[in-house]
């Protein structure tokens, strides 16, 4: 659920037609660009991750800052969302859509882990906002593509939507053309006991890929974090060519 909108450039729109899953996003007339990439980063913030918390926020800093260097950052639109069934809804808004230019991560909260996972929840929630966010794009004769990224380390345990639920999201997405291209990744950190699981997920809910990204080092987490803002590049590089990039890579 997004938090309460005091920008007055930035509106709530809802996904699937669901009260239950809200998203903000720019709204469009304050926008300068004639095409975006949608970026979504989901982390995972459930008690299992409190080990190692400090780093995971410190590598999305790194991502996000990474891709504000991007030579399509102008065309870049970034939504950062927590996910832990100790947050109002179990999916929190960090910030909905908006330009890098106006994303400030010093004021990204620090990450206090707690309760379980609704994993299903929290990639309902990008693939749906992506997809509703883009349809309000491409209406208004905007090009618009997108990327997920979910961030776990480990299997979803509380949640409302279910794999079918985001299998069929996908499809629709496609079907109504709503985006011209959605690549989805699911990330798993330090959660190599869950590796047959989340690759299952990944199957079950039509996901694009699942990678291990390993053990939560300060090395393996400035991988990850080079790996997202590279893959964001590529994807938005892809734009208006119909199709999504196939230059992000298979492992990190």
């Amino acid at each position: 659920m997004p938090k309460i909108l005091n920008d007055p450039t930035m509106e709530t729109g809802k996904i699937g037609g669901l009260q239950a899953f809200q998203f903000s996003g720019k709204r469009i007339e304050h926008l300068g660009a004639t095409e975006y990439t949608l970026a979504t980063i989901a982390v995972d913030v459930s008690g299992s991750t409190w080990g190692f918390a400090k780093e995971l926020r410190d590598a999305l800093i790194v991502a996000v800052e990474a891709c504000k260097k991007s030579p399509r950052a102008n065309n870049l639109l970034l939504r950062v969302i927590m996910f832990s069934t100790s947050l109002h809804g179990g999916v929190e808004e960090i910030h909905g859509f908006k330009p890098l230019s106006e994303v400030d991560t010093t004021l990204y909260p620090d990450f206090r882990p707690s309760g379980e996972t609704p994993l299903c929840d929290a990639v309902f929630s990008a693939v749906g906002a992506t997809n509703s966010y883009a349809k309000k794009l491409m209406d208004q004769d905007f090009l618009a593509n997108g990327i997920v990224f979910v961030i776990t380390d480990g299997d979803d345990n509380k949640s409302k939507a279910t794999s079918l639920s985001i299998k069929e999201e996908l499809r629709r997405g496609t079907r109504a053309e709503e985006i011209e291209s959605l690549v989805t990744v699911l990330v798993g950190i330090n959660a190599g006991s869950y590796a047959s699981i989340l690759t299952a997920f990944q199957s079950d809910a039509g996901l694009d890929q699942y990678i291990d990204a390993g053990d939560a080092t300060k090395g393996k987490l400035a991988k990850l974090a080079n790996f997202v803002s590279q893959s964001v590049s590529s994807q938005s590089q892809s734009l208006g060519t119909g199709g999504p990039s196939q230059n992000i890579a298979a492992t990190i």
